[in-house]
Parts: C-alpha cells; structure tokens; sequence
C-alpha cells in the first residue's frame, strides 16, 4: 500500500498557497500524482428579492465564482510548471450547499487528501463543508495542516489516539505506510474504560497488529487530568516530540459536535501538528 495519488482541494483563502507547496512536497516524498482540484464558490442564498433581482443576483455570483475558480487554477498551473513531479489541475463552480456530492466524488478515487485546517481566522465556512465531504462522501483519509505547512520530516514521530473505536482502526490502516516510515509511534490511549473488550490490556492488539506490519509501537496509557480529552492529547504530543496525530474523525455525530464540541472539532482547531483522520 503506498500513497500514489493525492489531491489537494484550493478555495480562496489565506492558506491556499502554503497548502499547495505541502502538497507538492508530499507527492515528491512518496513519488505520487498530485491533483489539484480548485472550486470557485458560489454562495448564493435564496430568500426573498424584488421582481428580476433574484436571476441578476445569481448570474453575478456565478461569474465571480467562476473568476475564483479559473484564478486559482491559473496560479496552481504556474506553480506546478516548475515542479519536477507528476501533476494535474481541474477547476469547477459549487454552490455551498452542493459541495458535498462535487467534492466528495472528486477525492475518493485519490489515496490521500492534503487540506488546511478549516476552523481558525481567515477561513472560509466551505472549508469545514470540503473537508467533511472528503471524509463521509469520499471516504478518503485526510491529512490535515495547521498553518497550511508542512514539517520537514513528518511522520518521524506518530501519536496514535486510540479509543478502540471503528473510526481510529480505520486511521490506523490508511496510515501504515507513515507508520511503517516512523521511527516512533505511541499508540496513547486516555481514560480506558475498565469495562472494555480491552480492560486487561488497553492497545495491546493494536500493537500486536502493528508489529506484524514491522510497526515498532508502544502503549501510552493516560489519565485525563485536563478538562477536555483533546487537552490531553495535545500535551501529550508535546511530550513525545511528536510531528503526527493519527485518529478517527466524527464518532460522535457532526451535528453534536457542531453544537457541544468534540475532539475531532478540538483538534483540528488547536492540534500543533498534522492531524491524519479517516472515517
């Protein structure tokens, strides 16, 4: 299993640049065809207009849109003309409410999905909506990049969040290739249940797993002294000097997390490094 084609998804924003030289720094670590696929967004809403207004309204944001789309492309093609690697551009117009399907069919035919850190300053609200349709429409993993940069050499220490969930087993197995590269990875586990299938040895299967993978993992087991989870794992990947989080996205619902927080939303707003999440 290797990483052979990643796609890049470019909206305007503060970030798009910076995302973009990650990804080409990525498709020329793991010898893959970067795609870059820029949307232009139209963010049209229907509600209530004179007569004719309506119709004038949508023709202009549909034209400013597909400026957006058609000026991305045009950058990304400039940037990739000097690059020694293997690449493409398309570019495309979305209304917000129908990224979903656009984005969501585009990347899941890529092994990887390179996108910026959706919450924060200066982020558009379709970011958040990409990057939930690359991982329920796409079922894509996704890495994620705070700052939009990416470290010189990632993946040489990996923190594994493990709650024995469906959603982090599936992280774990889009992430073996940058698991067998680490040099150290720590399958961490907080607050283990003392009821669970794996009271009597929290992370040891998955250990065992891994090292039939040729992993060399060890267990973290923490308690939660800290008010949210995502706290606790933060210091911790400050502790193991760690340049990687690995986890699943969304065992909660998105909705739930919306409105109460959760750690998927907790730490992809505030994790100091990448965040590699799947479904």
């Amino acid at each position: 299993m290797a990483y052979k084609t990643l796609l890049t998804i470019l909206s305007e924003g503060d970030e798009a640049a910076a995302t973009l030289d990650a990804a080409v720094g990525l498709a020329r670590r793991e010898d893959a065809h970067l795609e870059v696929f820029c949307l232009g967004i139209d963010r049209t809403q229907v509600g209530y207009y004179y007569v004719g207004a309506m119709a004038l309204i949508q023709q202009e944001t549909l034209e400013l849109a597909q400026e957006q789309a058609q000026r991305l492309a045009d950058a990304a093609r400039d940037r990739l003309s000097r690059e020694d690697i293997r690449w493409s551009v398309d570019a495309a117009v979305a209304q917000i409410g129908g990224l979903s399907a656009l984005v969501g069919h585009r990347a899941r035919y890529a092994d990887l999905v390179v996108l910026p850190r959706p919450y924060g300053e200066g982020r558009e609200p379709e970011a958040e909506a990409i990057l939930e349709a690359v991982l329920f429409d796409g079922l894509v993993p996704v890495l994620v990049l705070p700052g939009g940069t990416l470290p010189e050499r990632l993946g040489r220490r990996i923190v594994v969040a493990w709650n024995q969930g469906a959603e982090a087993l599936s992280a774990v197995r889009h992430a073996l290739p940058l698991l067998q590269a680490a040099e150290r990875v720590t399958i961490t586990v907080i607050n283990p249940p003392p009821h669970g299938p794996e009271r009597s040895d929290p992370g040891g299967m998955l250990s065992q797993m891994l090292a039939r993978h040729g992993v060399r993992a060890e267990v973290a087991i923490l308690a939660q002294t800290l008010p949210r989870v995502s706290d606790t794992l933060t210091r911790h990947i400050a502790d193991q000097n760690a340049d990687l989080l690995v986890m699943g996205a969304y065992g909660h619902s998105r909705f739930r997390e919306a409105i109460l927080g959760g750690t998927t939303r907790n730490m992809l707003e505030q994790a100091p490094v990448p965040v590699f999440m799947a479904r």
